[in-house]
């Protein structure tokens, strides 16, 4: 086992590590605060859970623009100084809810607090996709995820514990933890930001532009002569390649509706359990550790023995599992069958985290990954600016049955949509890893490429454009 344990580390770029266990402190304080806010505001406020649906929906909109803004300045900064950004804002905000005594107030500063502090995200995710060779990402999203899982083992626990006392403990928690995150990232993570020349910037962008018009049946004689100013155009431009990449936005489209089904586990199922069944809370506690530790446990192994199939297969049959599970709580009312409904959630869960990553970052150029992380974002910005309140809505005015049937449709809509998915890349003049497996097989290990190698790596894309001039 030691022996195995070692020979994994040694896979992995040792930054990689570095990155996975500073992000395990900064989640270890979010998962002692976030299952506890709806708790808080409840109690703070003396307000209804329709209240807490508003909260969610006002943090989704300034997380839907502060992304975007993010995105960008992922892309043209770097990834470094805005992810300090980001701890910076979350402590101090974490530290000023305290002193809010007013609910409108509290949605006011939740709104910036929105705003600025999901500008980090891209930049979180941009990093991971910078350090990990393409052939390791499926198992290093897989590895991020069991330390994830292991912040959601622990953090709630504290958290219930030390909200009998007060929940300012919990909001102080969250900010030390990313005060030391700060630290941590200041001094052991270096800017991982791809240096792009600007010949390998003219090829991936004289490629997309291809590839959009070879779909489209046209081609443009002039397209060579333009390179020279459209390169200037690629590294400062918005967001107007991620959104012509139509198949990056039907898997973020599909991706959304596989969010809007997951997210009722920690929004709706708690609430549905307690009032139709009258399940204990500390029994719904109880079905979540259960998923963290199967996560944990299971996780990694799991990993390798399907990341040799399709990615886009993986994710409908996720989906499929998801149908099922979410199903069975609309089906039955007895406590094991809730216990076997999650078994069978979580399985889906761990087949579907590593590879919707991987599938991100493989559609996203080196030079726009904060961009299309940024647009990644809106998976689940669209279930938490809708999702909550609509099932707030169908529980408190129709039978609650109903939401589940509705994921029970929903997952099967977004399995079809994967599966659909598969067609589109396996039919389209190229895959989705030569599309993007540019350079060394590690954009942190080697930044600057020459042209020559990189022309070698990309000869077919050459061959293309070459026949058509």
């Amino acid at each position: 086992m030691i022996q195995n344990l070692k020979k994994t580390y040694n896979e992995f770029p040792k930054i990689f590590w570095m990155v996975t266990f500073i992000s395990f402190i900064d989640m270890l304080g979010t998962y002692i605060l976030m299952p506890f806010i709806a708790l808080y505001v409840t109690s703070a406020f003396n307000v209804g859970l329709t209240k807490v649906g508003i909260i969610w929906t006002i943090a989704g909109i300034g997380n839907l623009f502060g992304g975007m803004i993010g995105g960008a300045l992922t892309d043209k900064i770097g990834r470094k100084f805005i992810i300090l950004f980001g701890l910076i804002v979350s402590a101090s905000f974490s530290i000023v809810i305290l002193f809010i005594k007013d609910i409108n107030t509290f949605y006011f500063i939740v709104l910036v607090m929105g705003l600025m502090g999901s500008v980090a995200g891209p930049a979180h995710s941009a990093m991971v996709i910078d350090i990990l060779p393409i052939k390791k990402r499926t198992e290093g999203f897989g590895i991020m995820r069991i330390s994830m899982n292991l912040a959601a083992t622990f953090g709630p626990a504290l958290g219930g514990f030390l909200s009998s006392y007060s929940f300012s403990y919990l909001f102080i928690l969250d900010a030390i933890a990313s005060i030391i995150t700060g630290i941590l990232f200041f001094f052991a993570v270096p800017e991982t930001k791809p240096q792009i020349n600007i010949n390998e910037s003219s090829i991936e962008k004289r490629n997309l532009d291809l590839r959009s018009n070879q779909e489209n049946k046209t081609y443009q004689p002039s397209l060579g002569s333009k390179l020279k100013k459209e390169d200037s155009k690629s590294s400062s431009g918005g967001y107007k390649e991620v959104l012509r990449d139509w198949k990056f936005l039907l898997f973020v489209i599909v991706s959304a509706i596989m969010v809007l089904v997951y997210e009722q586990m920690n929004t709706t199922l708690p609430v549905f359990l307690r009032d139709s069944y009258n399940l204990p809370n500390y029994m719904f506690g109880w079905l979540l550790s259960m998923n963290a530790i199967m996560v944990v446990l299971f996780q990694y192994r799991l990993t390798q023995r399907i990341k040799k199939f399709s990615p886009f297969i993986m994710m409908a049959v996720g989906n499929l599992l998801y149908a099922v599970g979410f199903g069975m709580y609309g089906l039955f009312s007895s406590v094991p069958m809730f216990f076997i409904a999650m078994v069978i959630i979580t399985i889906g869960e761990m087949i579907v985290a590593p590879f919707s990553q991987t599938i991100a970052s493989n559609f996203a150029p080196k030079d726009k990954r904060g961009r299309y992380m940024a647009i990644l974002q809106w998976t689940g910005l669209i279930p938490t600016l809708f999702g909550v309140l609509g099932a707030g809505i169908i529980m408190d005015q129709h039978n609650p049955l109903i939401i589940w049937g509705l994921a029970f449709i929903l997952s099967i809509i977004a399995a079809l949509g994967y599966r659909m998915l598969h067609g589109i890349m396996k039919s389209s003049s190229y895959s989705l890893r030569d599309k993007f497996d540019l350079g060394s097989d590690s954009d942190f290990e080697s930044k600057s490429n020459n042209i020559s190698s990189f022309k070698s790596e990309k000869e077919i894309d050459y061959i293309e454009v070459s026949s058509l001039d």
